[in-house]
């Protein structure tokens, strides 16, 4: 299966999109977090939350959040489900060095850690993680497929995979407004605080392309997830979804 989002590139760069992704990343991380919460009108946190929400009664200890980038997630998955580590992985160096200072300032370096990985091709053994979280990053991957084959792979059988992403509406007047918001506001207001319009018009871009629904339910069955199932969730303008090993 191949997906739209796979040939989208920040700065219509060529090559491999996880270099120029990364370089993306790295030059917004500083304001990177401000703007996710001017983007979601401060809404993001209680999307995360609800990610997590389905993980509670299993009590995962080893939990891998793939895509980490400035590690609010991680620094959430440890507060509300007190692991016995969670590892943060990301190509971005940048915006881990954002998470590195949060972790610190939160009093989690002793549960969470970070790892420059590429999510294709992890280096951890199968079955490593009870747990794989996720939220706005898997969008970002270059194969989807692939990366969603390795989260799989990584998790131990039972394993749980939970993930937010930033979605399209489906219902009118939703989707207009949406569309609207986000091709013409988004960009603007990237350019406003980080100065880069570019990399907000690729985000975009990644959101009208990236597989929805019952599309996104079927790649991760196809990955080898048992079970996968999904919630929209503020009229659709972000997705949560739970897959089970």
């Amino acid at each position: 299966m191949s997906y739209a989002q796979e040939d989208i590139k920040p700065y219509g760069a060529t090559g491999a999109k996880s270099e120029a992704v990364t370089r993306m990343f790295d030059s917004i991380a500083p304001t990177y977090d401000r703007l996710n919460r001017y983007m979601s009108w401060h809404i993001d946190s209680s999307w995360r939350r609800k990610a997590l929400l389905p993980l509670k009664e299993q009590h995962p200890k080893k939990l891998l959040d793939i895509a980490t980038g400035t590690a609010d997630l991680a620094i959430l998955a440890a507060r509300m489900l007190q692991p016995e580590s969670v590892v943060g992985a990301d190509l971005s160096e940048g915006m881990m060095a954002v998470g590195r200072k949060k972790v610190s300032a939160a009093g989690l370096d002793g549960i969470i850690s970070f790892a420059r990985e590429d999510c294709l091709a992890l280096s951890y053994p199968d079955g490593s993680f009870d747990a794989v979280i996720s939220a706005f990053g898997i969008r970002n991957f270059q194969d989807l497929d692939k990366g969603l084959a390795e989260i799989c792979r990584v998790l131990r059988k039972g394993g749980i995979f939970a993930c937010v992403e930033d979605t399209m509406p489906v219902r009118f007047p939703m989707k207009q407004l949406f569309t609207f918001y986000s091709r013409q506001l988004i960009p603007l207001w990237g350019r406003l605080v980080s100065g880069d319009k570019g990399a907000y018009e690729y985000l975009d871009k990644t959101i009208e392309a990236f597989p929805q629904g019952e599309e996104m339910v079927r790649a991760l069955r196809k990955a080898g997830f048992e079970r996968a199932e999904f919630r929209r969730m503020t009229f659709g303008i972000c997705t949560r979804y739970i897959a089970i090993k």
